[in-house]
């Protein structure tokens, strides 16, 4: 394949340092031009000495600053901040792609500003479609750019696809792992910390993630990519839990067949598939072993102890810019509970107790999307105050 040019949104986070990892393994393939970040000054800067990148954009003014104090000054980098930094770096001119890694809703104007600059896009913000998913595929179409999915689940929806025409498509089946509380009690979820919730038994992920991965929110997050990536039908799209995390999805056909995609827990592997596409690399990562792999198994989601997959589904029945108040409302319960704040359980309810005093907004235009964005964390934040007040009462 030509060398391709390639902008990270989220460089210094667990996709975005992934995605590097591939880079620096096909030099041929791939040279990086832009890199965004937020405050992690020390590995960006060991990132720019390393690819050497026309430009990166940080947090704020200060960030930059301390930045552009440990480059040496010989360096070219241009180095620019705050959200029209980040969106500089998505349309920079150079870049043939744009993989768009940064977590939560703060991702969604820089991938639009990529998609509307033309650049194809690899997409590993789920919440871009999740807050907009009508309008950016609309965006898709305008501007004639290709949008690869980086999620493992949503690579190997895709790779399934190929094996048939999407008029055929029955079923689409996500797996989920299940996280680190797959098998633990309802009342024993009381008590869970938040070093037990980060510790996933598979994967190696960010902190907003592996939160969302045990309270399973992150599953009907990708529900809702799913519904807006491969144009499927809510009630055609289902989650199976899949504790071994092999089998990536998978894809029924009207005629019975079942396709499904497997490999080992590395997001290298996805990432590389999207970046290359339709081509593949030779990663020279670790072979499936099906002999070691023999039993894999399959549960139906216990949606009782884990409210939140049937949260999303119903905030994209609602429509509109529920999905957005639901990712707002999410993104506001994980930090109340990463730092001490909400019990595991209430993180669940924070979203639902949000999206039912949330009134319902057509998605017409972004700014709308935005607006209900910030009026979802202002509410949320109401909610997390009540239940604090009720957690205290309690002990």
């Amino acid at each position: 394949m030509k060398n391709k040019k390639i902008s990270i949104l989220g460089s210094t986070g667990s996709i975005g340092k992934n995605v590097l990892k591939v880079a620096a393994s096909f030099p041929e393939s791939f040279t990086v031009v832009g890199l965004t970040a937020g405050w992690n000054i020390d590995l960006l800067r060991e990132q720019v000495e390393a690819f050497s990148p026309l430009m990166v954009s940080v947090a704020e003014e200060e960030a930059a600053e301390k930045l552009r104090a440990l480059l040496p000054v010989s360096s070219r980098t241009e180095i620019v901040w705050g959200q029209e930094g980040n969106e500089q770096v998505a349309s920079l001119q150079d870049a043939d792609m744009v993989v768009s890694a940064i977590v939560g809703a703060a991702g969604l104007l820089p991938t639009l500003a990529a998609i509307r600059s033309g650049k194809d896009i690899a997409l590993a913000n789920k919440e871009t479609l999740v807050m907009a998913g009508r309008l950016i595929m609309d965006e898709v179409k305008k501007h004639h750019v290709r949008l690869l999915p980086i999620d493992s689940e949503h690579s190997a929806i895709a790779q399934a696809l190929e094996a048939g025409r999407k008029e055929d498509v029955s079923r689409i089946i996500l797996t989920a792992s299940g996280g680190p509380f797959l098998n633990l009690d309802k009342e024993s979820l009381w008590h869970v910390t938040p070093e037990q919730a980060l510790h996933h038994p598979n994967w190696d992920m960010g902190r907003k993630i592996s939160i969302d991965s045990a309270t399973l929110m992150n599953k009907g997050l990708e529900v809702i990519e799913a519904y807006w990536l491969f144009d499927v039908a809510l009630e055609n799209i289902e989650v199976l839990v899949h504790p071994q995390s092999i089998v990536h999805s998978l894809v029924e056909f009207v005629d019975g067949s079942v396709v499904a995609q497997l490999g080992i827990p590395d997001m290298r592997v996805p990432i590389s598939y999207a970046l290359s596409y339709p081509e593949r690399l030779e990663t020279g990562l670790k072979r499936l072993s099906l002999t070691e792999c023999s039993n894999l198994s399959f549960l139906e989601p216990d949606t009782q102890r884990f409210t939140a997959l049937k949260t999303a589904y119903e905030a994209i029945r609602i429509g509109g810019c529920m999905p957005a108040v639901l990712n707002a409302a999410n993104e506001v319960a994980v930090a109340a509970f990463l730092d001490g704040k909400l019990k595991f359980p209430q993180i669940s309810k924070v979203v639902a107790e949000t999206m039912a005093r949330m009134d319902y907004k057509e998605d017409t235009d972004f700014e709308t999307i935005l607006a209900a964005d910030h009026m979802a964390r202002i509410e949320s934040a109401v909610v997390l105050q009540e239940i604090a007040k009720r957690n205290t009462a309690d002990d």
